[in-house]
Order: C-alpha cells, then sequence, then structure tokens
C-alpha cells in the first residue's frame, strides 16, 4: 500500500510525501522545518524513512524551509542542474549534502524510480516529478507549470495518482485586485494553470490510467475548493466519468495534511 500526502499546498507552501513500504519520498519543503516536520509526522511518517527530497523548483513557497530540514535530516537532493546551482548559490545546500541532478537522466533510489520532468514555469529550471513505486504503481506531483506539454503528458499517463494544479478561476482573477502585471504573469505560459485548463488535462488523464486526482496550489484569493473541483466534475462528466466509481477527487488544502491511498 502507498500514500501521497499533501502536507502544504498552495501559495503559503507547497511540500508532498509519498510513503511505500519500502521507502518514503519528500517532493519540496515549502513550509518551515519545524511545520515540515510535524506534518510528516501528523501524516503518519517518519524522516529516517525518507530516502530523498525533490524539489520542482527555487521559488521560496517551495523552498522556504529546506536548508534547515536538511540539516536535521540529511538525505539526498534531488532537483534540476540549474535548480541546484541556483540552491548552491544562495547558500542553501548544506556541506555534507549529495545533490543529484534530476534532469541526467531516470534516478533509482532502491526501488523507488525518480523521473523529473521539465515545466515552463518562470523558475529556471522548474519542473515536476513521475515517481514510480516498489509495486509498480506511479505517482506524480505536477504544479507550477503553465502549460501542459506533450512531454508532461507522456510523464503522467499511467500514473495511477496525480497531483495536479489548478491555480485559478480565470474571472476571478481577472476581477481580482491584482495589478495587471501580475494578472498577466499567472495567465501566461509561465504561470499557473487555471481551473478550465487543469480540468481538461483530466479527461486524458482518466484516458490513460490515473483514479486518484489531487487538486493542488489552489490560489487563496482567485479561487475557491468549490470552483476547482466543479470544473474538474463537469469536465470529466462530459466524457461519462463518474466521481467515486470511475475516479476519486480530492482538492489539497493549504495547510492541512491530506492522504491518498493507492
Amino acid at each position: 500500500m502507498a500514500r501521497l500526502c499533501t502536507l502544504a499546498s498552495g501559495s503559503t507552501g507547497n511540500s508532498t510525501y509519498i510513503s511505500t513500504s519500502d521507502g518514503d519520498i519528500l517532493v519540496d519543503a515549502g513550509i518551515s522545518c519545524k511545520a515540515l516536520m510535524s506534518a510528516i509526522a501528523e501524516a503518519g511518517g517518519d524522516i529516517a524513512r525518507l530516502r530523498a527530497i525533490a524539489v520542482t523548483h527555487t521559488h521560496t513557497d517551495h523552498i522556504k524551509g529546506l536548508k534547515t530540514f536538511l540539516k536535521n535530516a540529511k538525505m539526498p537532493l534531488i532537483a534540476s542542474s540549474e535548480t541546484l546551482e541556483n540552491l548552491a548559490s544562495n547558500n542553501l545546500i548544506p556541506e555534507g549534502i549529495k545533490v543529484i541532478a534530476a534532469d541526467n537522466g531516470i534516478i533509482n533510489l532502491g526501488d523507488i524510480v525518480v523521473d523529473f520532468f521539465a515545466t515552463s514555469h518562470d523558475a529556471a529550471g522548474s519542473g515536476g516529478y513521475a515517481i514510480t513505486l516498489p509495486d509498480g504503481k506511479r505517482a506524480a506531483v505536477c504544479t507550477d507549470l503553465g502549460v501542459v506539454s506533450d512531454e508532461i503528458r507522456q510523464k503522467l499517463h499511467g500514473c495511477e495518482t496525480v497531483l495536479m494544479e489548478s491555480n485559478h478561476d480565470i474571472e476571478m482573477l481577472r476581477r481580482g485586485p491584482y495589478p495587471a502585471s501580475l494578472k498577466l504573469r499567472i495567465l501566461s505560459d509561465q504561470g499557473h494553470l487555471s481551473n478550465n485548463a487543469c480540468a481538461s488535462e483530466l479527461t486524458s488523464l482518466l484516458k490513460n490510467g490515473t483514479t486518484r486526482i489531487i487538486l493542488g496550489h489552489l490560489s487563496a484569493e482567485n479561487n475557491t475548493p468549490f470552483l476547482a473541483e466543479s470544473s474538474a466534475k463537469a469536465t470529466l462528466a462530459d466524457i461519462g466519468a463518474r466521481a467515486g466509481e470511475d475516479y476519486i477527487l480530492t482538492v489539497a488544502k493549504p495547510k492541512t495534511v491530506g492522504v491518498t491511498v493507492f
């Protein structure tokens, strides 16, 4: 039995814990080390079982607690070459930490296999991860992407569980208080995925083996869980898919641990 646990999800911080019978992996550390340790314990995890931490990109909401966490729980750090260079130049990698460039090919952590894919987000070396577990099941963390490329689709297909960005409702964003420059950035190919864009991808995921969908990285200002969930379910209903029967859909909360068993 494997579990994907969203420890935090949203603009205030992001971290995901994937647990298997033979070891665990953490994706991102965008909350304080203290909060991260507490969330891992709340999720029933154990830092002693972690094989590595994989970082998607260098925005603060994904690396806030990284350096302190690595000091306290020494383990390999996985990220793209550009992300690793950025972290090192900003003195965010403690001495003695093994670093592994994710864009150099598939990474084997014992029976856990980590496969990186690039995203178009506005952080150099930004990416996501598809992870194959010891029992052969696959899960993916796919947020902060702007657009979904063919490469991303290929990596996500066959993943039973996918944490997918559903960041904003377009109309809420357009009518909201953000300055025009920030709105344009969010709506751009280097920004974030809208509810509609996320929903349109879910039909392909469902047809290619995904049965558990977690909507993540929701904007507190430009979205609501109801809007994100409604958009996803309506689009899936158009292809005859039934929630609770053909798929299980949940919405990750900003600071509450959520557990998906698969």
